[in-house]
Parts: C-alpha cells; structure tokens; sequence
C-alpha cells in the first residue's frame, strides 16, 4: 500500500465508534524502513484558534483493520493524544 492510499481513509476506533480524523502523517524507523505509527490531527472545540495543537499518534500494532475507505483502530482516543511536532502542518 502506497502512503497516499492510506492517506484518504478515515481513522475509527473500534470501541467507542468515534470518528478520529483522517491520516496526515506516518512514523517511520529509518533505519529499517518499518511503519511505527499513523498520525492524526486532532480536531478541536476551536480548531486553530485556541488550545495546544495535538495529535493523535497511533501505534501501528493498535491498527485491526484496513479497508477501502477507513482504519479501524483499537486504542483508547485520549491515550493516543500527543503534542504536535514542529514542522509538522495541519
């Protein structure tokens, strides 16, 4: 699967159907080449106008199913949370 098919699905979790987003981003281990991680952008109340940008950076191993249009994922949403990197955009 190439970056840019995974790109356009839709990330859910499992447990609680919530909606998380689409993926933006992947975490690689350069020396391997192994995907560690999908990256998310979290959706705020406000989004770019108040609160610490974040996203959501989902292990690959949570990942249970990839379909035609969605990730399905089991992990809890608020664990997964982490700060935006810098260089990163939204």
């Amino acid at each position: 699967m190439r970056f840019t098919e995974l790109q356009c699905k839709e990330v859910i979790c499992i447990g609680s159907g919530q909606r998380l987003g689409f993926v933006h981003d992947v975490v690689v281990e350069v020396p391997d080449g192994n995907v560690c991680a999908i990256v998310v952008p979290c959706s705020g109340k406000f989004p770019g106008c108040l609160g610490r940008p974040e996203d959501y950076l989902i292990p690959w191993n949570c990942i249970r199913k990839i379909g035609p249009d969605i990730v399905l994922v089991e992990t809890q949403p608020d664990s997964c949370r982490s700060p935006r990197q810098k260089g990163l955009p939204r």
